[in-house]
C-alpha cells in the first residue's frame, strides 16, 4: 500500500533513458516540490525495476518514451501489484492525453512547465493520503492505471506507417516512429533516424511532409520536417531552437514559430 509520512514527503524515482532528461527533472523537483524527495534516477526498465524493488519509493515518474513507447508499460507489467503512484512524462498529445485524462492518472507533458510539476505533485500528496485512509481507492487507482497502460499500448501498437527510403544501396523500410527528423538537401532529403543513422533520398521534404502522419510530423522550417514525439526541448535564446533527443539542434523559423508551441503545448 501506498504510504506517506505525516510531514507529507514523498520518495520519488525518476526513469528515463535521456540522461538530461532525468537530471532536469530532479532538478525541478528539488527547486519547486520540496514535498518530494528524490531518492534515485533509472536508466530503463532493468535498471528501474531493481531500484524500486530496494529503496520502495512512493513515486515513480516514468518516461514512456524509452525510446518505444512500451518500456514503461512493461515495467509496470513486471511489477504486477504497483504499491506506488505513477506520474506519466510523456511527449504525447492529443489522442493520449484523453486516454490519461479519462482514467484519471497523472501525467506531465515534454518539454516539463513548472506550474503542471506543482499541480502534479500537489494532486500526488492528496491521493497519497486518500489511499493511505482507503485501501479500496488504492485498488481502484491501480485499475485505472492498468486500463490506461492497455490503452496506450494499444495506441501505440506497431501500427505506424512504413516508410520505404530510396537511398544510393538500394531501399529501407523504416516506421515513423522511427524517424527524428526529415532535413532538405536541395531537391532531396536525409533522413535522421533514432538508431543514429542518417540516409539520403531523392524525394523532398514536401513529399516527406505530405507522407508523414500530421499528427505526429510537423514542419518548423523551410528545411525542416520533424517527429514531435521525439522533441527533448526548446530554447527561445539566443535563437529558437529545438532539441530532440540525440541531442540534435532544429532551428525553428518564427512564421513557423507559433504553430510549433501550439504542438507541444498541453491541450486544454
Amino acid at each position: 500500500m501506498t504510504t506517506i509520512s505525516k510531514h507529507l514527503k514523498l520518495k520519488a524515482l525518476i526513469v528515463d533513458d535521456e540522461p538530461l532528461a532525468r537530471e532536469n527533472l530532479a532538478m525541478l523537483l528539488q527547486e519547486y516540490c520540496p514535498q518530494v524527495e528524490v531518492v534515485a534516477l533509472a536508466d530503463g526498465v532493468a535498471d528501474a525495476r531493481n531500484k524500486i524493488k530496494t529503496l520502495q519509493p512512493q513515486v515513480v515518474f516514468l518516461d514512456i518514451r524509452m525510446p518505444s513507447g512500451a518500456e514503461g508499460f512493461d515495467l509496470l507489467d513486471e511489477l504486477g501489484d504497483h504499491p506506488f503512484l505513477v506520474v506519466f512524462v510523456t511527449a504525447f498529445k492529443d489522442y493520449a492525453i484523453k486516454a490519461f485524462n479519462a482514467n484519471a492518472v497523472h501525467y506531465i507533458l515534454k518539454p516539463i512547465d513548472i506550474d503542471d510539476l506543482k499541480s502534479a505533485v500537489a494532486k500526488l500528496l492528496q491521493q497519497a493520503k486518500e489511499h493511505k485512509s482507503n485501501r479500496n481507492m488504492e485498488l481502484d487507482y491501480a485499475q485505472r492505471l492498468d486500463a490506461l497502460a492497455g490503452e496506450l499500448k494499444q495506441m501505440g501498437s506497431p501500427k505506424a506507417k512504413r516508410i520505404a527510403i530510396h537511398h544510393s544501396k538500394g531501399i529501407r523500410l523504416v516506421s515513423e516512429n522511427e524517424i527524428v527528423f526529415v532535413q532538405a538537401e536541395g531537391n532531396c532529403s536525409f533522413i535522421q533516424l533514432s538508431d543514429q543513422s542518417r540516409i539520403l533520398d531523392t524525394q523532398t521534404l514536401k513529399v516527406y511532409e505530405e507522407l508523414l502522419n500530421p499528427q505526429q510530423f510537423l514542419r518548423v522550417h523551410r528545411s525542416y520536417l520533424i517527429n514531435l514525439e521525439m522533441v527533448k526541448e526548446f530554447l527561445r535564446f539566443p535563437n529558437p531552437t529545438i532539441v530532440m533527443r540525440g541531442g540534435h539542434q532544429i532551428p525553428v523559423s518564427r512564421q513557423r514559430l507559433s504553430d510549433f508551441v501550439s504542438a507541444i503545448s498541453p491541450t486544454q
